[in-house]
């Protein structure tokens, strides 16, 4: 799954439309801001999977400095658009879950119209954003910070008394 820049503009008296710096070309309106994010998603899947059919290279996904100029902003509003890519097989994985959260999770997803699988990705993908685990398109297999929080996760500060204690 990729993370795309949509850019969402809004005229008077017109609907609000959407444009995607990383696809010219590619574009979309809703008239109202649920339906262009709703609307967005569509229309990037299917551009995308055009280009797949046509042999056509699939940029990889653009960040807001590389692609924008205070310009190109100044009346739009940024946001990402997620799309599972053509060419990326689906993996089955096995997981676990207490009956309440899965119970929660099928409620939250059906909510949304999606599967439990897309909603889990979805989920997961703006989990990952959020913690930078995503940079510029690359996968970070750990950060510094990430171990500075194991550390100090009273499970791991006990291993590290114990350890201490030891030496």
């Amino acid at each position: 799954m990729e993370s795309y820049i949509a850019l969402l503009r809004k005229e008077p008296d017109s609907d609000y439309g959407v444009s995607f710096p990383d696809f010219p070309g590619c574009i979309t309106a809703g008239s109202t801001l649920e339906e262009a994010r709703l609307m967005a998603k569509e229309a990037l899947e299917a551009h995308i999977a055009f280009m797949a059919e046509d042999g056509d290279p699939i940029p990889e996904p653009g960040t807001l400095d590389a692609l924008l100029t205070p310009e190109d902003v100044r009346d739009a509003i940024p946001f990402l658009v997620d799309v599972a890519m053509p060419d990326e097989p689906a993996e089955r994985v096995n997981v676990t879950f207490r009956r309440s959260i899965l119970g929660a999770i099928d409620r939250a997803a059906e909510s949304r119209g999606e599967s439990r699988s897309e909603f889990l990705a979805r989920a997961g993908m703006e989990r990952a954003r959020r913690s930078n685990r995503l940079v510029e398109g690359t996968r970070v297999h750990a950060t510094r910070s990430d171990s500075v929080r194991r550390e100090q996760h009273p499970a791991h500060a006990t291993k590290k008394k114990i350890k201490g204690k030891a030496a």
